[in-house]
């Protein structure tokens, strides 16, 4: 087995924590996985796993390794996709990570386009409202809604989400519908907490060209958008929420709208991802695909 083969098959056992795993996937006999392993150890003079009699784990040398594993099998994918002229020939595996909602109610119902169109592209799609260390995790991209904190990672901008002002039937129903802005000293919100920052978000509105930002009455903050929106049907308050991920909940009537003349800016959605060349051409395929799918809900 050449050194390129013993890496992935080093990656293999170390994204299943299994040797009996990897030589499933593999098919090759787990005395084979083992001793591959275990040459590619003396090979670097130093302990790569962790093992027990249920899983395996990654020593810091493995992790290491593991992590620049990751940039050259991507290369090496990139360079054997060179002379493919046809995209959907292009192969590998993608991980990315999103957060929940956008998973749940953007990606995951049109994923079945992407994996029509690119038959032998894999994708794994890790669902977390936190911020991803994407070399500690390994992970190719990740898509986040919002401001974005400096960093080095580099952004490319795919859309937008408009956000509208939502509440309960409940909630109308014993607090009444505010008006204008300025009945909203009378209402209550349910807050959330940036998963990011830790801070509240607050109310804002568009007025007269200008960010208005103001605090709202609440009894209860969140840190989930779950959560958010759920809080928000139980009428404990009103939220601002995506367009996308409230437009069922107002089809069945479950919320309605309110002060439609006075949103939020949208929400920049970006695609981020460690650094340019070692973005592979299957990557590429993804975020261009993602771009166009968040584009087409606004419309």
């Amino acid at each position: 087995m050449d050194r390129i083969d013993a890496l992935k098959l080093f990656s293999l056992v170390a994204e299943t924590e299994s040797f009996s795993k990897a030589a499933e996937i593999s098919r090759l006999p787990r005395s084979t996985v083992s001793a591959v392993i275990q040459k590619l150890e003396s090979s670097h003079k130093t302990q790569l796993l962790y093992r027990t009699t249920r899983k395996v784990h990654l020593t810091e040398d493995g992790l290491a390794l593991l992590q620049r594993c990751h940039y050259l099998l991507a290369e090496m994918d990139e360079i054997d996709s060179l002379f493919k002229q046809n995209p959907s020939k292009v192969s590998g595996k993608i991980k990315v990570d999103v957060p929940s909602r956008i998973g749940s109610r953007v990606i995951a119902p049109a994923l079945p386009d992407f994996l029509n169109q690119f038959p032998e592209i894999d994708i794994e799609l890790r669902v977390t409202d936190r911020a991803v260390d994407l070399i500690q995790e390994g992970v190719d991209c990740v898509l986040r809604v919002g401001n974005l904190v400096s960093s080095s990672l580099i952004a490319r901008p795919v859309g937008r989400f408009d956000i509208i002002n939502v509440a309960s039937v409940a909630y109308l129903k014993k607090y009444g519908a505010p008006e204008k802005t300025e009945d909203l000293s009378n209402h209550f919100a349910v807050n959330y907490i940036s998963p990011t920052t830790g801070k509240v978000m607050p109310w804002e509105y568009i007025k007269d060209n200008k960010l208005i930002s103001i605090t709202m009455k609440s009894r209860v903050m969140v840190n989930h958008a779950d959560t958010y929106i759920a809080c928000a049907l139980s009428g404990m308050g009103m939220i601002q929420a995506p367009a996308f991920d409230v437009m069922h909940l107002l089809a069945k009537g479950e919320l309605v709208e309110v002060l439609p003349h006075a949103k939020a800016e949208p929400m920049r959605v970006n695609i981020l991802y460690p650094h340019r060349q070692h973005l592979s051409q299957r990557v590429r395929i993804f975020i261009d695909w993602l771009e166009k799918t968040i584009n087409d809900i606004q419309h």
